[in-house]
This record gives structure tokens, sequence and C-alpha cells, in this order.
């Protein structure tokens, strides 16, 4: 088997400078550093278009959630066929339901000069969307001439309005601001509604940009707006398009620089804005909750930022309600991982929880793609063709054909449906570099299955040098689903073929800290659905700063350092750490709960300088 995979050396820390599958299992272990875990729920996969039959193992049950990212296939629902959304360069989304459709209007993200128009994406399920291009072009608006942005929209007077910004003005001065443009129809196209802007002056500090319309139960607008750190608030009138000019309020909360809205839900208002700078991986979302859409607005937390492993620069959002339920989403944009041009930001979303006390919960951006919506968004193939056929991604006979994401895992639980062909192997690839140097060049691990050999394969590769880590015998058909997970905490690497709980393949290795994911067939057509990465439970410890080195996941517990060594962490280790959403952790420098103590509450990137590389012992309490 020859696996070519290559990659790059991690940086060092930021401040030194058609039958059931038949195996014979090994015994059961647990994750490292984790307890030992509850059976998983096994079901019937699903794909979403026509696909082969699959066979999984029966007569297991799940009673423990912290297995989530092992759950069984999902079914063609919002949220499950990957982000980006659509094809192309966009920002700033807001959405709407018009008769039943969703309509997403986002910028055209690109240099100022070439931001002279709008699209605009429609979709019935959330999964399928078709473009309508240039729904506003200024041509249909006299005084915009370019940074035509963050369009927001509404239905009122039988008409459909488009509030947008444009010019970028930086002084009263000079001509721009927020406009209004109206239609007869969702798709426009749109014309100005009133011949010149509708703000065009600073007014308490706030840069007429990034306005967002809302209209209250009792029939009142509202227009929310502003950058350079200030938001304003004024009614508008029944009209829509002109304002109660009396009405001008600055209610900028804590850390507002731009990106307003406001939804209602269950009788309180809730204001989210954006953080940070927009083209930094620093942006992300906050949001306040008030009693009265004028506030006051104190600021409830951030709920959405960068993910190291997946995006960056995430801000900018819309949400919406799936109607007659309490199903959110969150519509923003954010930066691949492997993109530096600050306009390349693409849409996306995730679906957003709220707890009982009407607070939200951190947003998990995803990585998952059940390919339901007939593309491959956010893929690079290597090697080989690929398509979206019933369903799945899938590739013919090659002799390496490998697909990767833009992602950066280090601990991770990795899981996808398989489907070989009848000879050679297909399977997971993860913790992958330098892709783009050549197949000969990669370096990473890969688990595969191979219906020509019956057996399950764990390997690594380096500059097309293969080596085998771990294997077993299993029987494997052809053109049948399995159904393949990985998962990888610190050096301590684990593969579970058919959702059982007792992993087949186990092996420890230390020589990729982390990379990206993808899929590979090998000598073999292939097909995969239902693809999923994760980061495991609990807290992830890193050895680098800027969650990078070889990360190592611990549930809540008490470690000692001789707990820590057995969990693959060495002593004075840990520069970085991911703390989930209402965890509690206290770093001890020395042994046994001794010496300082350092409490973390939520994702540092570096810690300090007194505590990097000093935990000897550490605590850590779930909610």
């Amino acid at each position: 088997m020859n696996m070519t995979l290559q990659g790059g050396r991690t940086g060092r820390r930021m401040n030194e400078g058609s039958r059931e599958a038949r195996v014979s299992l090994p015994p059961r272990r647990a994750w490292p550093g984790q307890l030992a875990l509850a059976p998983l729920l096994l079901t019937a996969t699903v794909h979403c278009g026509a696909g082969t039959t699959s066979h999984e193992n029966a007569g297991e049950s799940d009673t423990d959630a912290s297995r989530g990212s092992m759950l069984a296939a999902s079914e063609c629902t919002p949220g499950t066929s990957g982000n980006p959304i659509v094809a192309g360069w966009y920002a700033d989304p807001d959405i709407k339901i018009y008769n039943g459709v969703y309509w997403v209007y986002p910028t055209y993200s690109a240099p100022y000069e070439a931001q002279t128009y709008l699209d605009a994406f429609s979709s019935t399920d959330l999964i399928h969307w078709t473009k309508h291009s240039k729904v506003l072009d200024k041509a249909n608006v006299s005084w915009a001439t370019r940074a035509i942005w963050a369009p927001s929209p509404i239905f009122r007077n039988n008409t459909y309005y488009l509030y947008f910004g444009a010019n970028d003005i930086q002084n009263d001065g000079q001509l721009g601001g927020i406009g209004v443009a109206k239609s007869n129809n969702p798709g426009g196209p749109y014309v100005d509604a009133i011949g010149r802007p509708l703000i065009s002056k600073f007014i308490n500090g706030a840069q007429p940009i990034d306005q967002n319309i809302f209209i209250d139960d009792d029939g009142q607008a509202y227009l929310y707006y502003g950058g350079w750190g200030h938001c304003n608030i004024v009614k508008v009138n029944n009209d829509m398009i002109s304002l109660d000019n009396s009405s001008f309020k600055e209610i900028t909360p804590s850390g507002y620089v731009e990106g307003a809205l406001m939804f209602k839900r269950k009788g309180k208002y809730y204001l989210m804005w954006s953080e940070g700078g927009w083209t930094g991986p620093d942006y992300r979302v906050s949001y306040a909750v008030a009693n009265s859409p004028m506030g006051p607005f104190p600021k409830a937390g951030t709920i959405l930022s960068q993910n190291a492993a997946i995006g960056k620069g995430s801000g900018h959002n819309s949400v919406v309600n799936v109607p007659g339920t309490d199903d959110w989403y969150i519509f923003y944009h954010r930066r691949p991982l492997g993109e530096t041009d600050g306009n390349h930001r693409v849409l996306a979303y995730d679906r957003m929880y709220f707890n009982g006390d009407g607070t939200i919960q951190p947003v998990e951006m995803s990585s998952q793609d059940n390919f339901c919506d007939g593309n491959a968004l956010g893929w690079t193939p290597y090697g080989g063709t690929w398509t979206v056929s019933n369903g799945r991604y899938a590739t013919q006979q090659n002799p390496d054909a490998k697909a990767l994401l833009d992602t950066h895992f280090s601990a991770l639980a990795y899981e996808a449906d398989v489907t070989p062909g009848a000879s050679g192997d297909a399977g997971l690839l993860f913790r992958v570099s330098n892709p783009g140097a050549g197949l000969d060049a990669y370096k990473g691990y890969y688990a595969g299955i191979a219906a020509g050999s019956d057996r399950v394969v764990l390997g690594k590769a380096n500059a097309g040098a293969w080596t085998e880590l771990a294997s077993a015998a299993a029987t494997i058909d052809p053109n049948v689903t399995y159904h393949l997970a990985v998962v990888a905490n610190g050096d301590r690497i684990s593969v579970y073929l058919n959702h059982s709980t007792t992993p087949i393949l186990t092996a420890t290795d230390a020589t990729y800290a982390s990379g990206a994911v993808g899929v590979r067939a090998h000598d073999s057509a292939a097909a995969f659905d239902n693809v999923k990465a994760t980061k495991p439970p609990g807290v992830i410890f890193y050895a680098d700063g800027g969650y990078g080195g070889l990360g190592i996941s611990l549930n809540a517990g008490s470690y000692t350092l001789a707990q820590l060594n057995a969990a693959g962490i060495p002593n004075d280790w840990m520069s970085s750490l991911r703390v989930p959403a209402g965890w509690t952790v206290q770093v001890y420098q020395h042994n046994d709960f001794a010496g300082t103590m350092w409490t973390f509450t939520a994702d540092t990137s570096l810690l300090p300088a007194e505590a990097n590389d000093q935990m000897s012992s550490v605590r850590i309490f779930a909610p």
C-alpha cells in the first residue's frame, strides 16, 4: 500500500519565539485521558440519494451523549450539508422568509471598487440554494458608486425593501451612507426608492453602514446601524422610506464595532453585533438581551468566534427561526483557514441553541458534509476525479485519489460512511499537511478498509514512505457501505468499524500533531457520505500557543502529574487550551494541586508568561 501524504513541522510555542463486517476485536479500552464510554447508538445509515446498502453492527445502545460525534448518519436536514453553503466570496448575510422561501442577501466580498451590486440566494429547505444575480445594481442607484454593503431585507406595504450601505463615506462631506431600494419581487430588480441616501451623515459618531431593519409586533419599524464603534437606533415611518428624525438614539453596547442585528424571541429583544477587525481572525459575534427595542443592551457574552480547526474571521451575522418551531440558525461569514485575502469570505450557517433562561449557548462551528445539497463546496481534490452523485462524494478507480477539507484538527473525532470498490482500499485522512506539494510530498495519517484483502489498516505517510501502524482482519465487501471512525487524542489513535464501542485498531504515534482531514481512495473506486469531524468532548490542552502542536482532551476530574502522564501529557508542557462553555479549569504549578493556581473559563490561545509550560496537575469542572 503506497500512501503518499506530506506536511510540515509544527511550530513551537508562540512565546518561545453485503455481510455484516466480521472482526476479531481487541479488549475494550477508554479513549486516552477519558473515562470509559457507554455503548453507541446504532441506527441504519441514511443516504441523501440512492446508494448501496449499509451493514451495521446491532445489539448495542447508547446511553452517553459524550460520543455525540460518533452518532449514526444524519438525514438531509438543515445544517448537515456542509459550509460554505454557496460558491463564491460573500459576507454580511441577512435572511428573511418570504412565502415559505428563505432568502439570503449578502455583500459581494471583493475590493470596494468591485462591490457595485448585490446577489441573493433562495432556498425552500435551507439545503439547496438558487442564485439570483445582481438583485441590486449601482445602475439603479444614482448616488452609489462602490462599496455596496450589508443588505437588510423586509416586506411591507405589499413591497419588498432592501436597505444597504454604499460608498464607505469617511466624513459628512462625502456622498453616501445608508440607502433603501424597493421591488415587487424578492429576487429584484431593486431600484432606489428615494433618489438619495436615507442616512448620509455621522450621528453620535456612527458611520452610516451595516443597517438592520426590524419591525416589532406593534408595527413600529426600527433601523439599527453603525460602524466605527457606535451603534444607533432610529424609528422608521410606516412608508419604510423615511425616518422619525427625532428618535435617533445611541445604544452602543460594550465591545461593539459594527454589524448590528435585532430579533425578538419570547418577548425579549436580542441585539447582536460584531467585534474585532473584519480582516482578522478575531472577528466575532456578541449579543445583549433587553426588555425594549430601545435597550439598554448590557453585553451578555460572545457566542461565535474563530475555530482554529475550521474557520476564522467569523462575524456579521443574522438569524432565522424555522416557522412553527423553536429551531434557530445563525447565518454568518467566515474565512477559510488557508485564505489570507481579507475579502475571501464565505457564507456559512450553524444551529443556534437557547438556554432555559433565554441566554444563547456558544455556537459550535461545524465541519461535516452529507452531500445532500448535491455539491462538494469546501473540498479540494488532490488526484483522481471527484463528483457528487446520489448524495455521496465519489471517485472512480485511480492509483491515489484524495480530497481534503480546509481544516486543522489536532485532537479529533472523525467519521464517515465509506463504500469501497473491489480492489485497493478507501478511508479517512487526518492530521494531513502540505497537500499542495504533490502526491509524493504528503504527510499524515490514514485509516482505511480494503475489500480486496479483507482488512482494516492504520498507517502514516512521510513524503511517499508508508508505515503501517496497525491492521486487523475484517470481512469487507465491495460496494457495501461501512461506518469508519477515528479518534485521535494526543498520540493515542483508535479506529472504530461499524459503530462498535471497541476499537478494531489502536496505535500510539506522535509523528503528526495536527492537520487537515479528508478522504482517500487508493487503487479503488469509492464513495463517501456523512463525513463529520469534531473535537473530542472535554478540555483540550495544546503543546504550543495558538492551539498548535499536539492536542489532548481531558474530561472533568482531578489529574495529578502521574495521571496527566498516563493521558499523554508531559510535565510543564501546556501553552494553550480550549475550554467548553461553562467549564472551569484550574491549572497548578506543582504536582498534587500545589503551588500557584491559574483559572481558565474560556479558550486561551496563549497562556500568560508565568503560567506557560507550568502545568503539573489540573482540576477540571463541568457545569
